[in-house]
């Protein structure tokens, strides 16, 4: 089935396979200063798939921690998923695209889903599996994505953060200087993932958010915040926080 999940792959491997082929040939390849015509076509190229040019769909990574604590989080998730879509076609078009972790070292995305019907199947065949966070997987998979394709934000809904934040803080800052912010949803009030959260949060130019456990309509505020401004930018995202506290709180926040 399209947009069935996959294992995203590590942007590294190709690298490192060129650079051992380099070795074993004697030397490495002389970098190449990069002229102003050089750099006047990278930039015309990147101008060109900025998902906020004209007429471009909104492109959004919705991340979510899929190990056991999450499972009531989850389900509800899954109902409020359409919510995206139907706050962004107020404004455009949203695509999706869904990356959880769960179990032992299991992290998987969907392809771009356009459909809120799909993304519901999609995510009613994920049960939640005991394991650790894998968040620097999903930074790593949406700077990826945000360099192949194009992408205006992320969101991420999780619980709790069990790996080297300097880490984290170096995947965000990447994301940040492509200008994708994360928008960081966290369940509960775990003090360090609170701090991982916000930080991922600053650095990328995106907004770190608490939801209590179970809470459908502060949870769904948020979702719509972020897929207002994955539809139709900074401007929707203002236009939403006239009417609702989630939007409010992101655009109080954004840099």
């Amino acid at each position: 089935m399209a947009g069935e999940p996959t294992k995203p792959t590590s942007g590294n491997s190709g690298r490192a396979a060129d650079a051992a082929d380099a070795r074993k040939a004697g030397a490495l390849p002389e970098a190449r200063t990069s002229t102003a015509d050089d750099i006047a076509a990278f930039v015309a190229k990147a101008h060109a798939m900025s998902p906020h040019r004209a007429g471009a769909r909104g492109r959004l990574v919705f991340a979510l921690d899929a190990t056991m604590s999450r499972q009531p989080t989850w389900d509800m998730a899954c109902a409020l998923q359409a919510d995206m879509f139907r706050e962004a076609a107020s404004l455009g078009s949203l695509d999706i695209r869904l990356v959880y972790y769960r179990g032992f070292n299991e992290c998987r995305a969907t392809g771009w889903i356009s459909d809120s019907a799909q993304l519901a199947k999609l995510m009613g065949k994920i049960d939640c599996q005991g394991g650790n966070t894998q968040i620097g997987k999903v930074l790593s998979e949406a700077r990826r994505e945000a360099v192949a394709a194009g992408v205006r934000a992320v969101v991420f809904v999780g619980d709790a953060m069990e790996e080297r934040l300097d880490d984290l803080c170096t995947k965000a800052g990447e994301l940040g200087l492509l200008k994708v912010p994360v928008f960081m949803f966290q369940e509960g009030e775990d003090a360090v993932a609170e701090q991982a959260f916000r930080e991922i949060a600053r650095l990328t130019g995106g907004a770190w958010c608490r939801f209590d456990p179970g809470a459908s309509a502060q949870l769904r505020e948020l979702l719509r915040a972020a897929a207002a401004y994955a539809a139709g930018g900074r401007d929707a995202l203002l236009q939403l926080a006239k009417r609702t506290r989630g939007a409010a709180t992101l655009i109080g926040q954004m840099k």
